[in-house]
């Protein structure tokens, strides 16, 4: 027999999706709606996979523990990222400059790191 999750923690996890749904989707909406020129192929790739993280979000408003999958996949990236991307630049001196059009979805994606 299952156990049954506490109402807290499904509460913390509906923080959490609306979290992600608010603050990343709307930089990333605004990116989309307020493109000035076709993005490179990169620059879009992220941009759509953020655009469906938030959209996927507002499904963990709804049903938090079918979506947890999807929060464990945004600790992961983000922890491949900080070991991979961030540590070695920042050990060898360099600065970690975002271009114009992907900055604020950069800010809003930081708010909510889980490290």
């Amino acid at each position: 027999m299952p156990e049954k999750v506490s109402g807290l923690r499904l509460y913390v996890m509906r923080s959490m999706y609306l979290l992600n749904f608010v603050l990343i989707g709307s930089g990333v909406w605004v990116e989309f709606i307020h493109r000035q020129k076709p993005w490179d192929p990169i620059v879009g790739v992220a941009f759509s996979f953020w655009a469906a993280l938030s959209v996927l979000s507002a499904l963990g408003l709804r049903y938090p523990l079918a979506m947890l999958p999807l929060i464990l996949m945004q600790l992961f990236y983000k922890t491949f990222w900080m070991f991979a991307v961030y540590l070695p630049l920042r050990a060898a001196g360099r600065s970690m400059t975002a271009p114009r059009s992907g900055a604020t979805v950069r800010r809003t994606d930081q708010c909510i790191r889980p490290y």
